[in-house]
């Protein structure tokens, strides 16, 4: 089901997130998209999936906040804080947090992530 309101994407990954669902996360990316998993380090496509799979393997939930929404027709800037925190599947403790920046874009299917870069602040 394609997300109709740009405010609805990222509580939608979040969602898919937490159920552990990748194909359903890489349904909310366009194509094309590009994931940023570390500063200076951007992937697209097949490099996406792997790293998007090494933060669920974590077997943690992400908490996730819109703090901002910027529209301009067809495209809108999100800034959001993060946050993934306790005990992942191997034992190790974690605790990470960020605010990401992100550029969003609606096409034919809906809104959909065109730039997620998680540390987009770092």
């Amino acid at each position: 089901m394609p997300i109709n309101d740009a405010k609805s994407l990222h509580a939608a990954w979040a969602e898919r997130f937490n159920a552990k669902d990748l194909d359903g996360m890489l349904e909310l990316f366009e194509q094309d998209a590009v994931f940023v998993p570390q500063p200076g380090a951007p992937t697209t496509g097949g490099e996406t999936r792997q790293a998007l799979s090494g933060f669920l393997e974590l077997g943690l939930p992400i908490n996730l906040e819109v703090r901002h929404l910027y529209l301009a027709g067809d495209v809108a800037l999100a800034v959001a804080d993060w946050s993934i925190a306790g005990t992942a599947a191997d034992g190790s403790q974690v605790d990470m947090a960020g605010t990401t920046a992100d550029v969003l874009r609606r096409g034919n299917d809906g809104w959909k992530f065109a730039i997620d870069n998680p540390l987009g602040t770092a």
